[in-house]
């Protein structure tokens, strides 16, 4: 059976087969490059110093016996290792993110080369397993879709509506923590554009109401992912009660809720974020795709431009991205900011290049002067990030100049902040959100 071991994997089956795992004291996160020193089959046609990500504290010191060394970095003299023989590989990287620059390549390498493996998977074939997936489900029962307005949500709804017509009614929350004209689009976009059944739920009284004093964000997440449900529960006693409930949920939340043998990064409120009593059996034709693989579903479906390129935005909306308590009033000034950051990345031609970019409202005050007058005021923390799947990130290297608007733009025009500061951390060790 040929073995591909990534970061841990690596570790484990350098162990196994009685090579060495140690912990050196220094770990490797995000951007590292790598020397090839051997290419065989992972390797094979590409240069000899590569930029791979990285993430691990244990390091694999001794190949196993009758593996070769095929690369390393500074800090890891084995970051690949292979046994053609019994065709077991392992690489301390991840190959399989974009910020690894040669890592389809590798994968290529290693499942054509070495496993024999064919590429038969196509956008087509998986909206055709989806649609055949979804009907024997459902059969004729009646399914409600929570549909945010976001990429993931709009592609399950299409997907489901493809296979199901009429049954479908889709179920618009507005929790009041929505970007800046979010409702609006939804609804221009699902009802008169699609003709889609859609049911437009106004709850933000009760979000906000449940989320007064809570600042942690595992338990924000939680609130909000529970409410959602009894919301849906509510919509469903007056449509036929309704017994399905479509998500948007992609592979990347189930990863980092915990999904699996995985630990909990954070709670996605479509995952982790679920009540133990659930009354819904779930629809999530997405569960096993990144967002690269949606947004290309999304286009084959013929699901317009301006939603299968829109930025990806947390279920929990402003919540996540309002560290501390959540108000009417810090909603407010996030949302504000939020739209400029938008407004300004759009106006320099950069909207496609950069996979998110946010303002992210902090859970303290800075002393500022704004007129020949102290100001004790709220600071922004702006977060832009390049990425292809959201499993790894990097912090986008914006002009200066946009930077600058941006800065000028939010504290001329949000009262209450006197403070604008740029997020350069990549994922990980950060993640994209601040919560």
């Amino acid at each position: 059976m040929p073995v591909l071991g990534i970061c841990y994997g690596a570790q484990l089956l350098a162990r196994e087969l009685g090579g060495r795992v140690d912990r050196t004291g220094r770990g490797e996160y995000g951007r590292t490059t790598l020397r090839v020193r051997s290419p065989g089959p992972l390797f094979r046609d590409q240069p000899a110093e590569q930029v791979v990500w990285m993430s691990h504290t244990d390091t694999i010191t001794e190949p196993p016996p009758g593996a070769a060394l095929l690369a390393g970095t500074a800090d890891t003299p084995v970051a690949a290792f292979g046994d053609p023989e019994r065709r077991c590989y392992g690489v301390q990287f991840h190959p399989e993110v974009a910020h690894t620059h040669w890592g389809r390549e590798i994968l290529k390498g290693f499942l054509y080369d070495v496993a024999g493996c064919r590429p038969t998977w196509t956008h087509v074939s998986i909206i055709e397993e989806a649609v055949a997936d979804i009907r024997a489900q459902v059969g004729g029962e009646r399914v409600l879709c929570g549909l945010s307005g976001g990429v993931d949500s709009a592609v399950a709804a299409a997907l489901v509506h493809k296979a199901v017509g009429d049954q479908l009614t889709c179920v618009f929350v507005d929790t009041g923590l929505l970007r800046e004209g979010e409702a609006e689009q939804v609804e221009d976009t699902f009802r008169r554009q699609f003709h889609m059944d859609l049911v437009h739920v106004k709850a933000q009284d009760r979000f906000l109401d449940a989320l007064a004093g809570v600042t942690d964000p595992e338990r924000k997440r939680k609130i909000i992912g529970e409410l959602f449900i009894r919301t849906f529960e509510e919509v469903a006693a007056r449509h036929g009660d309704a017994r399905f409930l479509v998500q948007g949920t992609l592979y990347p939340d189930v990863v980092e809720s915990g999904g699996g043998e995985g630990a909990v990064i954070k709670s996605h409120h479509n995952v982790g974020g679920l009540p133990t009593d659930l009354r819904f059996q779930l629809v999530e034709p997405l569960r096993r795709l990144f967002k690269d693989e949606v947004r290309a579903v999304g286009e084959e479906l013929g699901l317009p431009e301006e939603i299968v390129w829109r930025q990806p935005f947390p279920g929990p909306g402003l919540a996540v991205r309002i560290v501390g308590d959540v108000t009417l009033e810090r909603v407010a000034l996030a949302r504000r900011a939020d739209a400029i950051v938008v407004e300004e990345i759009r106006r320099a031609g950069l909207h496609r290049q950069v996979w998110q970019c946010f303002a992210v409202l902090v859970g303290v005050r800075t002393v500022g002067v704004m007129g020949d007058e102290r100001t004790y005021a709220h600071p922004v923390v702006v977060r832009a990030v390049t990425s292809d799947d959201a499993m790894t990130a990097d912090w986008a290297r914006l002009p200066a100049e946009v930077l600058e608007r941006i800065a000028n733009r939010i504290i001329n025009e949000v009262p209450g902040i006197n403070r604008v500061a740029y997020d350069i951390t990549s994922k990980p060790p950060g993640t994209i959100e601040w919560e």
